[in-house]
């Protein structure tokens, strides 16, 4: 085997030994963190494919972003008790079910899927052409995506800091 393959197989089973974890960890904060163990593992495996724009927007965006939002959202809507927060669920074995023939679904898709494949070579770098392609044809958008969320940020700013009195 080469050292890329025993690099996937290794992110694999980090990826899927965190996610395994998000929906059995009992404590809420514990599963964000394993997201973020999640998260990162699929930022190595765009690293295996020579995606690096990718890579690097999966962790900024990601990691460093929306985990970090779960993880301050989790903490500030914690009641008192973390027993109320955590509620236990009695459906176990129907949620297993589903999962195992969504499993199988997807196993059977992925199976029967005729892929196609390229012979041309990766390019060097991806960021360049992205980053042109952003900044010349697609910068309206790229600006009306900026102004969007900045006022999604204030919005929740305003939302969390409520009225005085």
């Amino acid at each position: 085997m080469s050292i890329y393959a025993i690099a996937f197989w290794v992110i694999a089973a980090v990826i899927l030994g965190s996610a395994i974890s998000i929906v059995t960890a009992q404590n809420l904060v514990h599963a964000a963190f394993f997201m973020v163990l999640t998260f990162f593992g699929v930022s190595g495996l765009y690293v295996l494919l020579e995606a690096d724009f990718l890579a690097v927007v999966q962790i900024l965006i990601y990691v460093g972003a929306i985990a970090v939002l779960m993880v301050f959202g989790v903490m500030l809507t914690q009641k008192k008790d973390m027993a109320q927060t955590n509620a236990f669920s009695r459906h176990k074995w129907l949620a297993g079910g589903i999962v195992a023939s969504l499993m199988a679904i997807l196993a059977y898709a992925v199976t029967r899927t005729p892929w196609n494949t390229v012979n041309q070579p990766a390019p060097d770098s991806t960021v360049g052409p992205i980053g042109e392609l952003l900044l010349n044809n697609y910068v309206i958008a790229f600006e009306a995506v900026g102004i969007l969320l900045l006022v999604a940020v204030l919005g929740a700013i305003i939302l969390t800091k409520g009225e005085r009195k």
